[in-house]
């Protein structure tokens, strides 16, 4: 473990090789799991402020759970998470023209309708992010759905906390990421 302010973060992250591959898995982390992804509080506010700018590109069954339950819902830990489709799909997504399911909320981030790029939490993975009392854990997920990713991310000797800079930057500031990279020459 390595510790940066008030963060612990798992070898895993500097170790580990990843890099996403839609071709392959064509987004199924996004619609596979057995609940939606984790939500911080202002981001549910946000995701209700941008609903109706992604609306016309969510699907008919992701709009009739939001119309029902709205874009999120407590899980059994207690925690805000994205609302799903049939106890798995997010509702944000959509699937491209070459089968690839997508983010809805990426997809208008990057068309500039709105300057929210996605849930950190999605943005972050395959990082996974453990809230305590004294710090936070930020530890690398392993999911049999990613293989391919790590099998890329081998392959072109990206890890994970290369691959996911910019995520890393956002939540917790290009100081830290330096720091981040410091420690990862020296335990080499």
């Amino acid at each position: 473990m390595l510790q940066i302010d008030d963060t612990i973060i798992s070898l895993d992250v500097l170790d580990e090789s990843f890099v996403c591959d839609l071709t392959s898995c064509k987004g199924i982390c996004c619609i596979e799991g057995d609940a939606g992804a984790p939500l911080e509080e202002s981001e549910v506010e946000t995701l209700n402020e941008i609903l109706p700018i992604i609306w016309d590109d969510l699907t008919q069954k992701s709009k009739d759970v939001i119309t029902q339950q709205g874009v999120s819902y407590i899980d059994e830990d207690g925690e805000p998470v994205t609302s799903i489709v049939d106890g798995k799909e997010c509702v944000f997504t959509y699937t491209d023209s070459n089968g690839v399911c997508k983010c809805a909320i990426e997809k208008a981030y990057r068309e500039s309708k709105i300057d929210f790029y996605k849930p950190i939490s999605c943005h972050l993975y395959p990082i996974r992010l453990q809230k305590y009392e004294e710090f936070t854990a930020v530890n690398y997920h392993r999911w049999k759905v990613c293989d391919c990713a790590r099998t890329l991310g081998g392959n072109l000797k990206v890890p994970v906390y290369k691959f996911l800079k910019e995520p890393l930057v956002r939540k917790f500031g290009a100081q830290w990421y330096e720091q981040l990279e410091i420690a990862a020459v020296e335990l080499k």
